[in-house]
């Protein structure tokens, strides 16, 4: 079994019920001050570190284990004559087990200890450092949850073994640098967020899902998404790279000239030809209605011919292998907002290059959010970052904050509305914002009677958000109509109006805001606009 250890623990948990039994096998324990006194009380034979190293813990236990005499046993790889004949003429042995548990800094940052800086530590993470880079000769625990397992083996746990503890120790240490460096970054809120994430930070982008939401794109493997050129057009937002991760992931499972549009993370027009031309026209044409301001993706290299079509229409980005010179100067002199990518690996397929197409993570629709540590004064959500997964990388963003009383400097259409109808226009807001995009809600009183969610373009939202009140909730008083985005043409404020609905509330911004407005007025539609749009892709 073992026969000479290093042990050092902030959580002396577990510890002597641990110790105690291989230590009555013979083996020999190193210790450092609180925990060799632990050890001692249990009637455990220690050897204090101050014995080993000659030199005793200084600045208030400060330096303590930071020495030669330390590191050398820690260190030594066995199978070197010269190693081996270090330790011997310090007359030090080697260590084959190490024992280490860090000060709680977490637990102290919650509980917003003062002199938090005291609760760095500093000795024990260069110990399981040195410890887990020779797990070769080392087996080394930072878990008492382990401690039994060890027990249960009966022996020195094997190599594959020791490298899995190794690694289970570079794993807690990196979670305790970000646990510090996090608690360490000023609380100013122009301050950036730390994010522990296995890749690099690749771009900030303009903002989130929505306005108000800050958002950066994070590389996780050399291929990805983030190697298409943008060869002209505006900056990418965040929906846009969304869109064409879903258009791209699309068009990739086709091995035919192959055109994808997509509107709101959802395909809207798929068709493949042996002439790329012809699936682009078939592409625009399977939802004319849906495709106004959708990605496009190909899997094939786009001529002017290609770009003469996709220019007939309102876009917002185009991807594809590669482009002609000529279709360049084509949508540089006839859609020069156009975001033209270009991105050659686009066309590994998933299902006959599966070794090409790699991400890191599961491509799945991968989504989450969690605590990045409260701070005071802020408002609910204001803490917490949402995750959305692309190809070789992620996006991240603040999680939208929706107001949650009636704002007063929301802006009135006809009539203002009174508490009533405040009230349920409110409710219908707040529920709109957790619905997917396209996103419509219906209420009436204090319940949900229609939603429509997910769709591709705004008016098939209204149109099933209307068949479900109507379908299971006829009996009940008009509901009011909440819309997550703004609405691009008045024809959703006709569908509503054809019902009866007379308040709708909705963020307001689009071009044809004036045309809208008119439509509505015309038709006796009070609308609310909170200037805050809440799409939830």
């Amino acid at each position: 079994m073992f026969k000479n250890a290093l042990v050092s623990v902030s959580n002396k948990e577990g510890l002597v019920d641990f110790i105690r039994p291989l230590a009555r096998q013979g083996m020999r324990v190193v210790s450092t001050g609180g925990t060799s006194l632990h050890l001692r009380k249990a009637g455990i034979s220690v050897v204090e570190v101050g014995q080993q190293t000659g030199f005793e813990e200084v600045m208030d236990g400060r330096v303590k284990s930071l020495h030669p005499y330390i590191y050398m046993p820690l260190l030594a790889r066995l199978d070197k004559k010269d190693d081996v004949k270090v330790l011997k003429d310090a007359a030090l042995s080697p260590f084959d087990l190490v024992v280490c548990n860090l000060y709680p800094f977490e637990d102290a940052k919650h509980q917003e200890k003062k002199n938090l800086v005291e609760w760095i530590d500093v000795g024990g993470p260069s110990l399981l450092r040195a410890a887990a880079k020779n797990f070769k000769y080392v087996t080394v625990l930072c878990n008492p949850e382990d401690y039994q397992c060890i027990l249960n083996e009966g022996e020195i746990p094997g190599l594959e073994k020791r490298k899995q503890l190794a690694g289970k120790v570079f794993s807690m240490l990196a979670d305790y640098n970000f646990c510090i460096a996090d608690g360490m970054q000023a609380k100013s809120q122009e301050e950036k967020r730390s994010l522990y994430l296995k890749g690099r930070f690749y771009t900030n982008l303009r903002y989130g899902e929505n306005p108000g939401q800050k958002a950066s794109w994070f590389q996780l493997e050399k291929t990805g998404l983030h190697q298409a050129l943008c060869l002209q057009g505006k900056e990418l937002s965040f929906n846009n790279i969304c869109d064409l991760d879903s258009a791209v992931s699309t068009v990739r499972e086709f091995r035919k000239p192959c055109c994808v549009a997509v509107k709101h993370n959802n395909p809207c027009g798929v068709a493949y030809n042996s002439q790329l031309e012809t699936a682009i026209r078939l592409a625009l044409k399977a939802d004319p209605v849906s495709v106004f301001g959708a990605v496009i993706a190909t899997n094939r290299f786009i001529s002017e011919k290609s770009a003469q079509i996709l220019s007939s229409l309102f876009l917002e980005a185009v991807i594809a292998p590669d482009y002609s010179d000529s279709a360049l100067a084509f949508f540089k002199s006839k859609k020069k907002n156009l975001r033209i990518m270009k991105w050659p690996e686009l066309i590994m397929y998933n299902n006959s290059q599966k070794e090409l197409y790699r991400t890191g993570i599961e491509k799945a629709s991968f989504r989450t959010s969690f605590p990045l540590g409260e701070k005071k004064g802020q408002t609910e959500n204001s803490n917490r970052m949402d995750i959305h997964c692309v190809d070789g990388g992620l996006l991240v963003q603040d999680v939208q904050k929706i107001n949650k009383e009636w704002q007063k400097d929301w802006q009135y259409i006809g009539k203002k509305p009174d508490i009533s109808v405040q009230s349920e226009l409110l409710m219908a807001w707040k529920v709109c914002a957790h619905l997917k995009s396209n996103a419509v809600a219906l209420v009436s009183g204090n319940q949900t009677v229609g939603l429509g969610m997910g769709q591709v373009n705004r008016i098939s939202s209204v149109e099933i958000a209307i068949q479900k009140w109507k379908s299971f909730h006829s009996g009940l008083s008009i509901p009011v109509m909440a819309s997550d985005g703004f609405f691009p043409f008045p024809d959703s404020v006709e569908a509503a109006a054809r019902v009866g609905i007379q308040w709708i509330i909705q963020p307001g911004g689009s071009l044809r805001d004036e045309e809208v407005i008119s439509k509505a007025k015309s038709l006796s539609v009070n609308m609310v606009f909170t200037g805050q749009r809440c799409f939830s892709h």
